[in-house]
Order: structure tokens, then C-alpha cells, then sequence
């Protein structure tokens, strides 16, 4: 089989998530930075690995990396990279960059000369002058931080958070790959009980079920590479077919949703019944402050509004209010909440927080709360 290398990119903070996740399908000996985890693999991972990702944002072949500090280095040592293993002769190639701390500044200029190089190995390589591009599509990333560049092939296309459930997203929807990240970085487990009191989308209990029934998150859509003949279409189907495969039966799962809009609640409904998750969590239409919780112990994931386009301040305090008097005599519950409000450890009424971490949902700041057991 051959070998190739592999770089993993993340949300900022998530590195430590996804190389966990890395080394659950068999993956070590990793290079992390920030946002990116490179290593060795075999060409039959890619498909695996897009299918079966929850937290990380995209697989990425890498084609070279090398030193250029002007334009005649750039085109030289691109066109030098093995393009011609993996783009078709009809290939739609188009080329994103980015350039940090460089010599080469314009990443225009720097995306042009990439492309003219790529199709100058492509001329030799199938000893044609022009090419109608209408084939498959390959979307090659030229990076450039402090004049070390790296060129890589995008597997995945669309973000791998997008996993094909969702209708509704409320106003500032989670990501689902963030939210996957949630549960992973949290004490849940399939056995335990878990609610969100203002679910929203109803993202988060989702991404837990389908972690509980061991449902890969990549098993109902397309990836770019799938297009290409360089990865045989039997690597998708063995990667499909083997996820399903370990797919844990539906019913054992106690994990339930609340909203105060009812038009949420039934997007939630509709968001678990495509994700195959619809009889394993249970929404209703509840206002926060009328929650009861007769469970002694259990466990609450949220990502509360937090005024970002949604609330004021006193609507804030009325569900913070809320919250602190349901979960009063409740020390054995644990809570993690995800928001962009930096005031919520003074108004959440569990002393504390154990732990904090900055995480980002989209371009948002975050703080991770997390408060175990009292």
C-alpha cells in the first residue's frame, strides 16, 4: 500500500481531542502544531478517516513542503511535487493559500505561480498543452509561514462539521465537530444521564448520541476524493461498510433536550431523526424555569445563549437564575458550559469552575466550564 503523509487540521484548542481520536484508529508518532496533526498513513485511511472523524475540520495529502523566498523557487520546487500521482488529466484544480511572516506576500501572486506549475508538470506529464478542467475537482492549499511552504490536497471538500443532519441551526449554531468535542472533553458516557435545558439546534445531545451508538459522523455524505481515481472505490466502501458495522443498537440511551421555542424543539426532532439518533433523544418544548430534575445525579452539556445576536442581559440573568435554582441541592450533578459570556462563573452558583478551556466556534471565543461533582 502506498505511503503518504497526512495532515489533520483542527479548531484551535481541539489538537489534543482529535490526536486522541488519531490514536483510537491506530495512528502515532504525530507532528502537532497549532490547528494541524501530520503523520504517516496509507492511502485506504484517507477514506476511514473522513468518515469517522467527529472533531477534526479536514484531511489534507501532504505534497511538499520546502523553503522559497522568491517566485522562480515557488514555481521550481512545485512543480517538482508528485502532482501528477494524484490530479487527472481533466482535473478542476484550484488552488487557496494563506502566507504568514513571508517573503512572499500576495497570496494571490503566490496561488497564480502554484497553478501555472501545476499544470506545467501536467503538460509533461500527459504531453498536452491545454486542459478542460471539467473533471474532478481538486483543491490544492498553499501555506507559507516564514518562507517555508507547505502544498497540500484537500480529501474532505466541505468542512468535515458538516455531517449532512442539520435543518435547523438556531442563531448561532454550534458546529457539530465542536460540539462532538464537548462530549469527548466531558466525563459522559453512554450509561449516564444527560440533558441541555436550552438546546437549541439540539447539536450537542445529537453528536453524544450518535457517540453513545458509536455512529461515525461521516457515514451520509460526500467527500471530494471519492472522485478520484487515485483512491479506489472500494476504500470508501470498506470504510462505510465497517462503520456500520459498529454501530451499536438503538434504546439504551438517556439523553434529553428542552427549549423554550417550540419551532427549535421540532428543527432538534427533525436534526436527530436524519442523523439516525431520532429515538435516542427526547425534546421537548419546556421553558428553562419550569425544569424539574428528579435525578439525583447526571450530567449537564450547554451552550447557552450568550448575547451574541440573541439576549440581553436580564434574559441572561433569568436563565442563569433558572439554572442555579433547579441544580441548587443537586452536588452530584456535573455541569460543562460552553459560552462567550465571561461573566457566567459569577452568576452560575457552583463555586469554581475545575477547569477552563478557550475554545472557538467559528470565529466566536469561547470558554469551556466544567464543574465535576461538588
Amino acid at each position: 500500500m502506498k505511503k503518504i503523509k497526512l495532515i489533520v487540521t483542527t479548531t484551535f484548542g481541539l489538537e489534543a481531542v482529535v490526536k486522541k481520536e488519531l490514536i483510537v484508529f491506530g495512528f502515532d508518532q504525530f507532528i502537532v502544531s497549532d490547528g494541524k496533526i501530520e503523520f504517516d498513513s496509507d492511502i485506504n485511511d484517507i477514506p476511514k478517516l473522513n468518515i469517522g472523524l467527529r472533531t477534526a475540520d479536514r484531511v489534507l495529502i501532504k505534497i511538499g513542503e520546502f523553503k522559497a523566498a522568491d517566485f522562480d523557487a515557488l514555481f521550481d520546487q512545485t512543480k517538482a511535487c508528485p502532482w501528477n500521482d494524484w490530479i487527472t488529466e481533466n482535473g478542476k484544480i484550484t488552488v487557496i493559500g494563506k502566507s504568514v511572516k513571508s517573503v512572499l506576500k500576495s497570496v494571490r501572486a503566490n496561488q497564480s505561480i502554484v497553478k501555472k506549475a501545476i499544470i506545467k508538470k501536467m503538460q509533461a506529464t500527459f504531453n498536452k498543452e491545454r486542459f478542460s478542467e471539467d473533471g474532478p475537482e481538486f483543491v490544492v492549499q498553499i501555506s507559507i509561514l516564514k518562507d517555508i511552504v507547505q502544498l497540500t490536497l484537500d480529501t474532505s471538500g466541505a468542512g468535515l462539521h458538516k455531517r449532512g443532519y442539520r435543518v435547523d441551526t438556531g442563531d448561532v449554531p454550534i458546529k457539530e465537530n465542536l460540539a462532538a468535542a464537548l462530549v469527548l472533553l466531558s466525563s459522559w458516557h453512554k450509561n449516564k444521564l444527560l440533558i441541555d435545558p436550552t438546546c437549541g439546534s439540539g447539536t450537542i445531545l445529537i453528536e453524544a448520541a450518535m457517540i453513545g451508538r458509536n455512529i461515525a459522523p461521516g457515514l451520509k455524505r460526500h467527500f471530494m476524493a471519492e472522485d478520484w481515481p487515485a483512491i479506489d472505490n472500494k476504500f470508501w466502501r470498506e470504510g462505510r461498510d465497517s462503520a456500520l458495522k459498529a454501530v451499536h443498537p438503538s434504546g439504551n440511551l438517556r439523553i434529553f433536550g428542552y427549549d423554550i421555542d417550540q419551532k427549535r424543539i421540532t428543527g432538534c426532532q427533525i436534526n436527530a431523526k436524519n442523523a439516525g439518533v431520532g429515538e435516542d433523544v427526547i425534546f421537548k418544548h419546556q421553558d428553562i424555569k419550569d425544569l424539574e430534575i428528579v435525578h439525583e445525579n447526571g450530567m449537564v452539556i450547554s451552550n447557552p445563549p450568550y448575547g451574541v445576536k440573541m439576549l440581553r442581559e436580564k434574559d441572561l440573568a433569568y436563565i442563569y437564575d433558572a439554572m442555579n435554582a433547579i441544580f441548587k441541592n443537586k452536588p452530584e450533578w456535573e455541569f460543562y458550559i460552553i459560552t462567550a459570556d465571561k461573566k457566567f462563573p459569577n452568576c452560575f452558583k457552583r463555586g469554581k469552575p475545575g477547569k477552563v478551556r478557550k475554545l472557538y466556534n467559528g470565529t466566536i471565543e469561547t470558554n469551556y466550564y466544567q464543574y465535576r461533582k461538588k
